[in-house]
């Protein structure tokens, strides 16, 4: 438990420009701290869920502009560099070393400088043409990346030291389990769009709770498969062997198709 403690803090104060209450470090908590990525990206998608609500009544091109910012203030302007030092690297067009040294660049080049301003215009033009964004999507999307990107850091080895090797290349390899947990989080995208639609607080409580059940699922035996929680009798959704697990899920995802078709106009925006 301490080490999920400073994990935690550590991400805080590494990935967020807001002043950690706590200043702790531990080598022995690193993966743990990659891990609690996604509880930072609560906290990015707090503030800017909060900074949408609290400027309902500002003029349109305010609220756009703060919206857009929010995200890059609290992060320190972290991951825009880089995202800059990519968009040079990759738009360069030169060979791999090359473009490994344009990475390991600190100075910016037209192309950096060109992709930021497309993508502060087309945050700002989001918001501003957005006439109605439901609040738990911008609290979800941060955290959503951040899963990802730890995922990323803990996933993209070498094939034949990862945990997924036993999928084995006549399986796809590595892209056969991208690609399933892809589908997993569209699946759980779409039970929690259902939820945010339904016409009623049961139905909302449902689909939450189903979306809650197969997400924890998820994540914890993605723990095990790196190494990074122990080893316990979670299935992964749909795909391990459990007659009776397997079961459950298919009721639960018939009762949220029943919440589905009993709702109005299937909408995650407005």
């Amino acid at each position: 438990m301490r080490d999920w403690v400073y994990g935690f803090f550590m991400a805080w104060g590494m990935f967020l420009a807001i002043p950690c209450p706590k200043k702790l470090w531990s080598e022995t908590a690193r993966r743990k701290m990659l891990v609690c990525l996604p509880l930072v990206g609560l906290l990015v998608g707090g503030i800017w869920a909060g900074a949408w609500l609290l400027l309902r009544g500002a003029p349109g091109p305010v609220r756009a502009a703060v919206c857009a910012a929010v995200p890059w203030l609290v992060t320190g302007f972290m991951h825009l560099d880089g995202y800059m030092d990519v968009c040079d690297a990759v738009l360069s067009r030169r060979d791999l070393p090359t473009r490994r040294r344009i990475l390991k660049d600190s100075h910016c080049g037209a192309f950096a400088v060109i992709c930021l301003v497309l993508l502060a215009l087309g945050q700002w033009s989001l918001f501003l043409s957005a006439e109605s964004i439901v609040w738990q999507a911008l609290l979800l999307i941060p955290a959503a990346a951040r899963a990802c990107a730890g995922l990323a850091v803990l996933g993209l080895r070498p094939m034949d030291t990862s945990q997924y090797a036993a999928m084995g290349a006549s399986r796809g390899g590595y892209l056969a389990a991208l690609a399933v947990l892809l589908v997993l989080a569209f699946l759980c995208i779409r039970i929690l769009s259902n939820g945010l639609r339904a016409p009623d607080d049961l139905g909302k409580y449902i689909c939450v709770g189903v979306f809650a059940m197969i997400g924890i699922q998820i994540i914890i035996n993605i723990g095990m498969c790196l190494g990074m929680m122990p080893v316990i009798g979670v299935t992964l959704p749909f795909l391990s062997a459990g007659g009776t697990s397997t079961g459950t899920l298919y009721l639960a995802i018939g009762v949220v198709l029943s919440v589905y078709v009993h709702s109005g106009k299937d909408m995650l925006f407005g």
